[in-house]
This record gives C-alpha cells, structure tokens and sequence, in this order.
C-alpha cells in the first residue's frame, strides 16, 4: 500500500490555502450541554463551494501535468465534488464536464453551471452518474478527477485534519462523515499521523452504509441499494483506492437514520443560524451515538448546499417529529356553535390553530357526527399531551392523525 505521507499533507495545505477558506473551530454550548461532551463544529459549509470538497479537487489538478488539464476535466459528482472541481478548473482556465446524477438538487446543478462547467445529467445515482464519466473520458481522451478514490484527492480533504490539529491540539474524537471514503480516508491518516490517540469515527447513513459493510466484509463490497435523504453520501461502493486507509485509520463507523438528520436540521437552525446539508449532518446526528463524557469531540460539516424546497420538507418533517405541529381528529355534531367551541378549548391551551379541514360525510348521519381535523402548533410533546388532555376532558376524543402541513 503506497503511504500517504506526511510531507505530502503539508505540501496540500499550502496549495490549498490558495483557494479555500482556514474554517475556524465554532464551540456549541447546544450540542455540549446534551451530550456531557465540548462539542466543537467544523463549518466546511461555510467554504466558497459550500462544502470541503474544493480542497481536493484543487490539490488534485494541481498535481497535473499542463498536459493532462489541457485535455479538459471530466468527474462524476452528487453535487459538492462537481462545484470544486468546476471552481478549480476554472481558475487554471481549463474546460470541465461534469456528470451529475439526475436526482441532484437544483441549486448543485446551477452552482456548478456558474463556475463554467458542462453539466450532463445521467442515472439515479452516483454510481450510474460514475460510470458513463467514465465512458466519456475514454471517449473524449478527457482527465478523470474522481471524487473520492484518488489519492491526492484524498489528501487535500485531508487538510481539514491539519487546521482542526492547529486550532485544538488536544482533541479526542472527529466525527468525519463518509460517502465513498475520500473524505475519511484524508482526515483519518493525517490524524493518526501527528496523533495516534486521536479517535476518528466514521459516519454514514443507515441507508447507504457501504463502508461499513466493506469493512465487516474485509473488502470492498457494492450495496444493492442505497435511500437516504443524505444525498451527498449516496454511493454503493467506496473507493477501492482508499479503502486500505479507512480500515487502518477509523476507529470505527456509526449510522445514523434518516430522521436523526431532521431534528439535526432543526438544532443547527436554531441554535446556531446555519444551513447544513443533509450530509453534512450525519456527524451532528451521530453525538448522541457517541458513548463518551467529557471529551473534545469535533464534527466537521461537510457541505451547505440545500435546495429551498429540501430545506422545506425538512423543517416540516422536523417540527412534526418534535411534536411543535401535529394533527387530531375530532367528531362534532353538525350544528352552529361546535366550531367556536373547540376553538376556545384549544385557545385556553395556547394551542394556535393553522389549519381546519371539515369532512361531513364521515358518517352518513351527519347530525350525529362530522369530521374536523384540526393541524395545531405547540411547544413541545408536553404542550401537545395537554392540549389532548383538554380536548379529551371536554368530550371530543381526539384522535391524532398524520400531520400536513
């Protein structure tokens, strides 16, 4: 396994540098004070790209020849490796394609469009997305950059671990978040590399754990399928390159579910102002999972770029989850007055009302009986039960139904 060294993770840091920001520690009292840990985010979403990944692609086609950039660029991406190496291609003026699953949310296709970048959109998934780059470089004679398994790629990711180092010497663990390994592979070496104590742990959606599969399996092993909402880490098979280094490095993986990355969402909205993608989530979402106290725990957020209507569905779906917006269903006779009355009982309980939905034909006796479905705001799960409570003392018998917002 040729070794990837320290002098090469120097050297990437200072070409690096040229291009990306030195993104500074931010501690977070939130995620300290619920996990008994100092909690300390690494904002890459915050990076010109909107995620770490022009760190490799720079360092990457930095380590062309004149040659191989003149041929053009060519990678396959989600979304965030697309965008660095679009922005890195055209601050050496050389063309670039990328190919781009057709499930990448908008605002990836149109960033990476603003750096100059062909965009092709092909498959499902990365790895669909992968193979046809793969038959256009051969066709075209264009310079493959993959994403992930690549070496110097995977280096430059790695100056992440270096600036984390320098600004918090004495960490303990750093929750990396794994798609194909690259990212993983780049901090988990360096790390080991200028501390062998540090705990660096992988992180993948429950949905599309191919790493972790690998590594059980002592190989690189191809998920039938992958779902998460995590679309950034949606790959099949890691990188057969870096898997050498993953499975020496990491100190193991955790996954997380889908919902855990909505009530992630939620927590960086709210206490600490910033837009994380769903990717960029997964080491928020796996502190609670991390066994320890009273360590220096970073999480490094991979990338910031969320469409507006993602970002929607998963306020809606978060708020729902925390029980601040939920549906019941009440049956009332049909006459006047009903509607003001569980009104006033839902208004004694500061419960706000932000939607009505009124079914007279659920029975066929509709001075016995008709429907309203009542969509609620609350504070929480306590305010939600004593609104119930209320409803439930005054004769309705709600029933809570799915919420719709």
């Amino acid at each position: 396994m040729k070794e990837l060294s320290l002098d090469k993770f120097e050297e990437a840091y200072e070409v690096v540098k040229e291009v990306a920001s030195e993104t500074k520690l931010i501690y977070s009292d939130y995620f300290s004070m619920q996990t008994n840990n100092k909690v300390y985010l690494k904002p890459e979403n915050m990076q010109l790209t909107g995620a770490y990944k022009l760190r490799g692609a720079y360092y990457k086609i930095s380590t062309l020849t004149e040659e191989e950039r003149k041929k053009g660029l060519i990678t396959a991406s989600a979304g965030n490796h697309a965008q660095g190496v679009a922005y890195a291609a055209k601050c050496y003026g050389v063309k670039a394609i990328i190919v781009m699953p057709t499930t990448t949310p908008l605002i990836k296709v149109n960033r990476t469009k603003s750096y100059g970048a062909e965009v092709i959109l092909h498959g499902d998934v990365y790895d669909e997305a992968c193979a046809h780059a793969y038959e256009l470089a051969d066709e075209h004679g264009y310079t493959f950059v993959h994403p992930f398994d690549d070496l110097d790629v995977a280096t430059g990711q790695g100056t992440i671990a270096m600036e984390i180092i320098k600004e918090l010497p004495l960490v303990d663990y750093i929750l990396v978040p794994i798609g194909g390994g690259g990212l993983a592979t780049g901090v988990s070496t360096l790390a080991k590399l200028l501390n062998p104590k540090i705990k660096v742990i992988g992180v993948e959606p429950a949905g599309a754990n191919c790493m972790q599969e690998s590594i059980r399996a002592g190989e690189v092993l191809t998920l039938p399928q992958v779902s998460t909402i995590a679309d950034g880490t949606a790959v099949k098979t890691p990188g057969t390159n870096i898997f050498p280094y993953v499975s020496k490095n990491l100190d193991d993986i955790i996954t997380v579910e889908d919902e855990e990355l909505v009530v992630a969402f939620l927590d960086m909205v709210e206490n600490h102002k910033m837009i994380v993608e769903n990717s960029g989530l997964l080491t928020v979402a796996a502190l609670k999972h991390l066994n320890v106290k009273n360590k220096k725990v970073v999480s490094i957020l991979s990338g910031g770029n969320m469409d507006v209507i993602t970002m929607s569905s998963v306020v809606q779906q978060g708020l729902v989850m925390r029980d601040r917006i939920f549906t019941v269903s009440v049956l009332l006779p049909d006459k006047p007055g009903e509607l003001t009355r569980v009104s006033s009982v839902i208004a004694q309980q500061s419960g706000n009302v932000i939607k009505l939905e009124h079914n007279q034909f659920v029975s066929i006796n509709r001075n016995a009986a008709v429907e309203l479905r009542i969509t609620l705001e609350a504070y929480g799960t306590e305010h939600k039960n004593q609104i119930i409570d209320a409803l439930n003392e005054n004769g309705y018998q709600p029933k809570v139904v799915r919420a719709s917002i």
